[in-house]
């Protein structure tokens, strides 16, 4: 390994790091070898097939900017893949024997830098004006994005149900505008792709167009340098339904705003469908204009809340699936349980899951799961909730949620909530009503009557003791 090529790399990852979350960072590009540099040609060695598949998936824009930037505009990268002898039948190397030996394949995989090509690829020209062909219009959505991908809650149906509604009927219900809102992470991007391509399946002849604020006010900039704003107008005006993500950005710029009202009004009175989506609520939004506030609350707004330990156990078993990985039930749990903050931290943590097991050739365990969640999430030291003890419970008794929510008196079902009332007097600082009431609607009386039994059978059943104990190894 040549000093020249170690030094490139450096340069790189200077890059790579101000442009990535240090979770991202640390996850996708330290474990990254340089291998050589000839001429204009970097090549590095990625751990396993499956990192050059998401490298190649989520950050090729990042690094062919960062590779022009190092090399100029005709830098190459060059991958070395290090592939196990159990070829691709198991591309995330999980379970694998730890001394397996690997063999490395011939650098084949070329990225060339152009990013004149980039960027016409993702981004709509505005200005091939006038007389612009309908079918040019990219939609810019990203098809992973999909209702099929977006799991339902109580924390997200009325924004759902009202997506469905209006792709199926844009520009004629009354949710125009539909406005979406919530803190950062809990799923309102998806959503606003799952509504435009939603929309593009039932009306394929409709113009659909998703743009979000940061390339919008960089398009209103360039129309007011190069004198072309008639031309921005004209553009998003022949649109049949703009799906603007993050508006609240539009605040504080005036000249920006009056177009966009017009823009507004012209689409809105002639019947197009307009989706916002935003951090806060309308009301909430300062320094925007007071006609533009009272026309984005003409329609509905629909907030999108922190989901609840059920919504956040069908998603990661939904990730997990799409991504053809199987992941223990009580990892999921005890995933779902510690990550609330938002979904997108809770899919950067299954994501790193994954990585390290194809990195440490191990399987996704407990272990892991803890270490990882003790490393990079704030809450990990949180209270456990009522709801994670139940489901711990159900899952390692194989009973499910709604035998144990039922009125059913069998042995095996009062012994579930007799358990997980213990584990929730424990670990938890829950009075005994709430507990009884989170727990099957039980009084109080059965509360204290359920912790004296456990209690008894763990000093006179050397079996129950065993169950008790490999249950709260999963909670704690």
């Amino acid at each position: 390994m040549s000093r020249h090529c170690v030094e490139i790399w450096s340069d790189c990852l200077k890059i790579i790091r101000e442009n990535t979350q240090p979770l991202s960072y640390k996850t996708w590009f330290e474990p990254i070898k340089p291998i050589s540099c000839e001429g204009d040609v970097l090549t590095i060695q990625v751990p396993s097939q499956f990192f050059y598949e998401y490298l190649e998936e989520h950050y090729i824009s990042l690094l062919k900017l960062t590779i022009s930037r190092v090399l100029g505009n005709s830098g190459q990268l060059q991958y070395s893949i290090v592939m196990d002898n159990y070829g691709t039948d198991n591309p995330y190397g999980i379970s694998m024997p730890a001394n397996d030996k690997t063999n490395t394949i011939n650098p084949s995989v070329r990225v060339p830098i152009n990013i004149e090509e980039e960027s016409e690829k993702k981004f709509v020209n505005p200005f091939v004006l006038p007389g612009i062909n309908k079918i040019k219009v990219e939609s810019q959505l990203n098809e992973n994005y999909s209702f099929d991908n977006f799991v339902e809650g109580s924390c997200n149906r009325l924004a759902r149900s009202a997506g469905m509604a209006v792709a199926e009927n844009p520009g004629k219900t009354v949710f125009n505008p539909l406005f979406i809102y919530s803190p950062t992470g809990m799923g309102k991007t998806h959503l606003c792709h799952a509504i435009g391509l939603e929309t593009k399946k039932h009306h394929p002849n409709l113009i659909v167009l998703y743009v979000n604020s940061e390339q919008f006010i960089q398009q209103f900039m360039s129309s007011c340098k190069n004198k072309t704003r008639p031309d921005l107008l004209h553009f998003y005006q022949m649109i049949d339904v703009l799906i603007v993500d993050d508006i609240q950005f539009f605040s504080g710029k005036a000249k920006l705003q009056e177009l966009f009202f017009h823009i507004f009004n012209h689409l809105q009175q002639n019947g197009k469908q307009l989706i916002f989506a935003s951090d806060k609520a309308p009301s909430e939004i300062k320094e925007m204009e007071t006609r533009l506030l009272s026309r984005f609350k003409w329609g509905l707004s629909a907030d999108l809340q922190a989901p609840d330990v059920e919504t956040r156990i069908k998603i990661l078993k939904r990730k997990a699936f799409n991504d053809g990985i199987v992941l223990p039930d009580d990892v999921v749990d005890y995933v779902a349980s510690r990550v609330k903050s938002n979904i997108r931290e809770m899919e950067g943590l299954f994501i790193s899951l994954i990585a390290q097991s194809s990195l440490n050739k191990k399987a996704i365990t407990m272990d892991l799961a803890r270490q990882l969640i003790e490393r990079y999430v704030s809450n990990s030291t949180q209270e456990v909730s009522i709801e994670f003890i139940v489901n711990v419970v159900c899952n390692h008794l194989n009973i499910s949620i709604e035998d144990f929510y039922s009125t059913s008196k069998k042995r095996e079902m009062v012994q579930a909530r007799q358990l997980a009332m213990h584990f929730a007097k424990k670990f938890t600082k829950c009075s005994l009503a709430v507990i009884g009431q989170q727990c099957g609607r039980k009084n109080h009386a059965t509360v204290i009557h359920a912790l004296n039994t456990v209690s008894n059978l763990l000093e006179t059943d050397k079996q129950f003791k065993a169950l008790a104990s490999e249950i709260e190894k999963n909670i704690c």
